[in-house]
């Protein structure tokens, strides 16, 4: 099997476009990377952006504890604040705007 066949299934189950605009430098830069890779624009923007996608998403909603750090953790939820002067400061200035 060819590039070019390979490129054309990874096109075959897609199903919706996704347009942007760039400057000719960004495009090259990546027609330059997705070369070296031997792959299409396309496949090379798509797989870089659900990549960094994946990565935002579990950055926001995944973190792993062991047991014992998951309990002191629930113990600081369940627990009231300790006195801390900087943070009531802070919590008294002015917002800017």
């Amino acid at each position: 099997m060819n590039l070019s066949q390979t490129q054309e299934e990874n096109t075959k189950n897609r199903d919706v476009t996704l347009n942007i605009r760039v400057r000719k430098a960004q495009r090259d830069l990546i027609d330059e990377a997705a070369t070296l890779l031997g792959t299409s624009r396309s496949d090379f923007m798509l797989s870089a952006a659900c990549r960094d996608a994946e990565e935002v998403l579990l950055e926001k909603r995944v973190f792993a504890l062991s047991e014992e750090d998951f309990k002191r953790f629930e113990q600081m939820l369940d627990s009231p604040p300790s006195e801390n002067p900087g943070l009531k400061a802070l919590l008294q200035v002015k917002t800017p705007w």
